[in-house]
């Protein structure tokens, strides 16, 4: 039990609920615009979106690499002008766990948001709200059973991501490492028995905040909410 780091379990959580807060602020907006509008180019940005689903997760982090590494144009500005650095650090582990779990999000609140009649967001219109105030008090709260699935699922696929969180963060003893890579370091050192107990601490986790979430959604439905 000496040899037991909480670090990854801490660091899986701060990133997994620092990417899915991400998530929610850019997921939603965009969810909504997809639902809403027509064309070819919303039919690409919708594909692109479901990309990091389909991808294996090698290719995807070698994408954010490209993207963000110190040797992109992007990684040179944010690190000469703003002494930023993204991979190897808990911001890229960060990142990666936004990209991989903002697909589950804007899926569900898209499907979520088509369901809504549109006779009652142009009534709200007709009334003079403005469409912020609609988006906020009538859209959300009308499609809040979709937005809570889509936030529960980003938020496990970003606790349990490892393949695009390894390339762009590392496995970097308390910096980097997560819940699991660190029990992908226990196996590949032949410690199964550190694995093992990571393994459980790691589902424990899991399925505590799960039911979590699905407990309080049931409270909120309870409520009166619709």
């Amino acid at each position: 039990m000496d040899q037991i780091n909480l670090f990854p379990l801490f660091l899986s959580l701060r990133v997994a609920l620092t990417a899915t807060l991400f998530t929610i602020i850019i997921g939603l907006p965009v969810a909504y615009y997809l639902s809403r509008a027509k064309g070819k180019f919303t039919d690409f940005i919708d594909t692109v979106i479901t990309l990091p689903i389909v991808l294996p997760p090698t290719v995807l982090g070698y994408y954010l690499l490209v993207l963000l590494g110190r040797q992109s144009p992007l990684g040179i500005f944010l690190e000469e002008r703003l002494n930023i650095m993204i991979v190897f650090t808990p911001t890229g582990a960060i990142i990666a766990a936004m990209v991989v779990s903002i697909p589950f999000l804007i899926k569900s609140a898209k499907a979520a948001f088509a369901n809504i009649d549109p006779n009652i967001i142009n009534a709200a219109r007709v009334l003079g709200r403005t469409e912020f105030n609609i988006f906020l008090t009538i859209i959300i709260p009308l499609a809040w059973r979709g937005i809570v699935a889509g936030i529960t699922l980003s938020f496990a696929r970003a606790l349990g991501d490892f393949g695009t969180t390894l390339m762009v963060a590392g496995s970097i003893p308390n910096r980097t490492m997560t819940m699991p890579i660190a029990i992908y370091d226990a196996l590949l050192a032949g410690n199964r028995d550190l694995a093992n107990i990571l393994v459980l601490i790691m589902t424990i986790v899991s399925l505590t905040v799960l039911y979590t979430i699905n407990r309080l959604e049931k409270r909120v439905s309870k409520g009166g909410i619709q």
